[in-house]
């Protein structure tokens, strides 16, 4: 299934456009849109900015994702994660990245620093009740459907 989506830069530049590495993935990857190098270290937190705005068709939402192989040799994940993208925000993308590595993690122009997953989305309409329908579950939380318990 594919759906198209407007994107805007939100300045002048010579990076690409996100785009899936392989057929089958499920995100593209976002750059870093950077005017100089950022260093970021361990705990720090900053938004990094993509130099992209979107345009988002109704039912369908950006989700801003961690890159596995920055998380596994740099220590970098993002936080609020997933972020969401609403249809109707025309802002710049801004990742908001973590270190947390006990190092220092230096990032370029151009650096792909996560990954952006398009996902069809419903709204619900909420009905408050005196009393939910009961489940094998129950009120079991974190944790609860995990073996050896």
């Amino acid at each position: 299934m594919s759906v198209s989506v407007k994107v805007r830069r939100v300045r002048p530049s010579d990076l690409p456009l996100p785009k899936y590495q392989t057929a089958l993935s499920a995100g593209m990857d976002l750059l870093a849109d950077l005017t100089e190098e950022v260093t970021l270290q361990s705990l720090e937190r900053r938004l990094i900015p993509t130099g992209l705005s979107l345009e988002l068709p109704p039912g369908y939402e950006a989700q801003i994702r961690p890159r596995s192989g920055l998380a596994l040799k740099q220590g970098l994940t993002c936080l609020n994660t997933p972020g969401t993208i609403d249809a109707d925000y025309r802002g710049e993308v801004g990742v908001l990245l973590i270190n947390l590595s006990k190092d220092p993690v230096v990032l370029k122009r151009g650096d792909r620093i996560a990954q952006m997953v398009i996902a069809s989305t419903v709204q619900a309409t909420l009905i408050e009740v005196e009393v939910l329908s009961d489940t094998n579950r129950g009120q079991g939380g974190f944790g609860s459907t995990g073996v050896g318990r």
